[in-house]
C-alpha cells in the first residue's frame, strides 16, 4: 500500500470536507468490494500454505503422530489438529 497526497489527487473542496473530520491524520480508504483480492492471490503464500497443509495431512495418514508433525512443521499440536480436520473435510467434499 502506498500513500498519496490528498491535495495532489482530490479536489480542494473534498480535501476541506475531509479535514472537518480528520485533520492532519492518516486515514485508510478500503478497496471497493469488487476490486478486493483474496489473501495470497498476488503472491504464492496461499499456494505454499495449501501445499504444506496437504503434506501435513498426507503425513498424518501415513501414521505420523500429531506431536511429531508439530515438531516437523514448527507448529503447535492444536494447529496440526486444526489442519488435519480442515484437510479431512476437503477430502470428504470431493
Amino acid at each position: 500500500m502506498s500513500y498519496k497526497k490528498a491535495t495532489n489527487i482530490l479536489p480542494l473542496e473534498l480535501v476541506e470536507l475531509i479535514q472537518t473530520y480528520v485533520d492532519g491524520e492518516y486515514i485508510y480508504i478500503p478497496r471497493k468490494e469488487e476490486n478486493r483480492k483474496e489473501w495470497g492471490t498476488i503472491t504464492s503464500g496461499r499456494k505454499q500454505l495449501d501445499l504444506r497443509n496437504s503434506n501435513i495431512y498426507r503425513d498424518y495418514l501415513l501414521g505420523i503422530k500429531v506431536n511429531t508433525l508439530a515438531e516437523k512443521y514448527y507448529l503447535s499440536s492444536k494447529s496440526i489438529q486444526r489442519i488435519i480436520l480442515q484437510e479431512k473435510k476437503k477430502c470428504d467434499i470431493k
